[in-house]
């Protein structure tokens, strides 16, 4: 769509209802909260409530079920949701193209652990440096609630270890990474040049839980042992995971990113399993409906860029 139409679209639906009230819900909609809204927006909760009252009323149909002070997007609300945020998208790009610049909008971005904590800094630092003005915030999640968010429309692009089946969503593979079988110095496996999987059966494993992508990768290259797999520990955080199989006898399984420090300092040790398959590949995630953003467009090729390095 060229700037003369977008044009034409803002001029007509601002004959119904402004680009504020549309800003107001689709924060609602974020958040399912008036008052959180208005305190996103800078606004009082009265104002954001006349706001959606006065969108509601000229759009003929309520956008929220509501049960007592909870909300929940209805049917309608959910189709112009997609349409409401393209068009704040394109206000914004074009607001600064008047403006004489083009600066990207706010962006929203979300990551796994191993991507938020160690490839996620290094995209950042290279969008900042092009945008040094833009605002850009960062949530770390696991694989399942970051791909969620997306889903949700409250993040705009994503960073994640797995694919989900969820046909609102778009994947890109991207990175290729790779999980390391690890136990702690004074494990009587720790001197094997290499680990058969026998072995390694007659341990108890310390893992990450399940939604996450390292967990799910994990989990395809043991179904073939599934019966005989002894898990001794579910855990959220790598670190945590990394404390208990140094300090005691577990069998740990973490990405090679997340591992190499610990190898170093002589704290974990790395197994060699050569029965396990235990590489995975990373992937972008969007909505299949949101508007490409010149924020989403610029982090994208950066996110190529530093692939094409790897």
């Amino acid at each position: 769509m060229g700037i003369v139409d977008t044009i034409y679209l803002l001029y007509r639906y601002v004959m119904k209802f402004s680009l504020r009230q549309l800003e107001v819900f689709a924060n609602i909609a974020r958040t399912l909260s008036v008052s959180a809204a208005a305190e996103t927006l800078g606004m009082s909760q009265s104002a954001a409530s006349t706001a959606l009252g006065e969108l509601e009323r000229r759009a003929g149909q309520r956008l929220f079920d509501r049960t007592g002070k909870s909300l929940k997007l209805n049917e309608t609300g959910m189709t112009i949701l997609p349409m409401a945020l393209e068009l704040l998208s394109r206000a914004w790009e074009l607001d600064g193209r008047l403006a004489g610049n083009d600066r990207p909008g706010p962006l929203r971005l979300g990551a796994t652990v191993t991507i938020g904590n160690y490839v996620a800094p290094r995209l950042i630092e290279r969008y900042r440096a092009s945008y040094p003005d833009a605002t850009i915030t960062l949530s770390v999640g696991n694989s399942e609630e970051i791909s969620h968010r997306i889903a949700e429309f409250d993040l705009d692009y994503g960073m994640v270890e797995g694919q989900y089946g969820d046909s609102r969503l778009h994947f890109d593979e991207w990175m290729q990474d790779e999980l390391v079988v690890f136990c702690g110095p004074r494990h009587h496996l720790a001197g094997d040049v290499e680990t058969g999987i026998e072995a390694l059966l007659a341990e108890q494993w310390a893992v990450r839980e399940k939604g996450s992508g390292t967990r799910q990768a994990l989990d395809r290259a043991m179904a073939p042992y599934w019966g005989h797999w002894r898990i001794g520990i579910e855990l959220q955080q790598m670190e945590a995971i990394k404390g208990v199989v140094e300090a005691g006898m577990l069998i740990g399984c973490l990405p090679r990113l997340a591992l190499i420090d610990a190898f170093n300092q002589g704290r974990l040790v790395e197994l060699s399993v050569p029965e396990l398959a235990l590489m995975r590949k990373f992937y972008l995630v969007t909505h299949r409906e949101k508007y490409r953003t010149v924020g989403m467009n610029a982090f994208a090729q950066i996110c190529l860029g530093l692939e094409a390095r790897s």
